[in-house]
């Protein structure tokens, strides 16, 4: 049968066994979700990398498309204010032309025929050759300034969006390399976070080994009522020999 001691020594060893086995269990479980939460996050960061990309490379796409559609709207506003710009030069020149000829011929005539001097010729005429001139002049003119009104507008509307892509752009460049050092730290963290649930997954194995090892010992101590009783007495009359022995020296002495 085991002594007292024995029983107490192989308790309190299973005791230890079960607290290591409890905090290496804690350990494992904390390192786990550790684990789990980095890998979360760098599955998170690494689809924010791939949008900040994607987002990038939309944006200098749509510059790319708006230069090329401003430099073609610009050279056709251009083309059309130097047509307005000649249409009604020549359309002027003309108009001196005809005037200086309706004036000579009307004056002419007057005088061969003073009857028509009340008649002011096609120069006067509203839907005469002339005033046609003067609205046609009148067109180029709009036409030159509404242009050149629609193209100082688009250039100005052209660098607004150029400015704020740039910058989006630039943004969004410093927030895809900021989060790529994000996600290398974060993989770094978990490299060593599955390094240490590695070491603790094997103190944990070593603390259940031992734990089952104790768990068999532990169990096949039976102790009955009676028996516990007996070595009591036993240890009690063994200290009263004791006694006894150290009373008869002293009253040797």
């Amino acid at each position: 049968m085991m002594k007292h001691s024995e029983i107490m020594t192989i308790w309190k060893q299973r005791l230890y066994g079960k607290r290591k086995r409890n905090k290496k269990t804690s350990q494992s479980e904390k390192l786990q979700a550790e684990i789990e939460d980095i890998k979360a996050n760098i599955d998170t960061m690494a689809k924010k990398i791939v949008t900040l990309s994607k987002e990038q490379e939309e944006l200098t796409k749509a510059m790319g498309e708006a230069t090329a559609d401003r430099n073609a709207e610009k050279a056709e506003n251009e083309a059309t204010i130097a047509d307005a710009q000649a249409g009604s030069a020549a359309v002027k020149s003309a108009l001196t032309v005809l005037r200086d000829f309706y004036m000579s011929q009307e004056g002419a005539f007057v005088q061969q025929v003073p009857e028509m001097k009340a008649y002011s010729g096609m120069a006067s005429a509203k839907g005469g050759v002339v005033g046609m001139l003067e609205v046609i002049v009148s067109d180029f003119v709009r036409l030159e300034a509404e242009t050149k009104s629609a193209e100082t507008q688009a250039a100005a509307e052209y660098d607004t969006f150029m400015k704020d892509a740039k910058a989006d752009k630039i943004a969004k460049h410093k927030a895809e390399v900021k989060t790529k050092l994000e996600k290398d730290q974060a993989e770094f963290d978990q490299s060593n976070a599955e390094k240490m649930l590695e070491g603790v997954e094997e103190e944990l194995a070593k603390a259940n080994d031992y734990f089952e090892k104790l768990k068999p010992e532990c169990i096949e101590v039976k102790v009955s009522y009676e028996e516990r009783v007996a070595a009591r007495k036993a240890e009690i009359a063994a200290l009263k020999d004791a006694y006894k022995i150290l009373d008869e020296k002293t009253v040797e002495e």
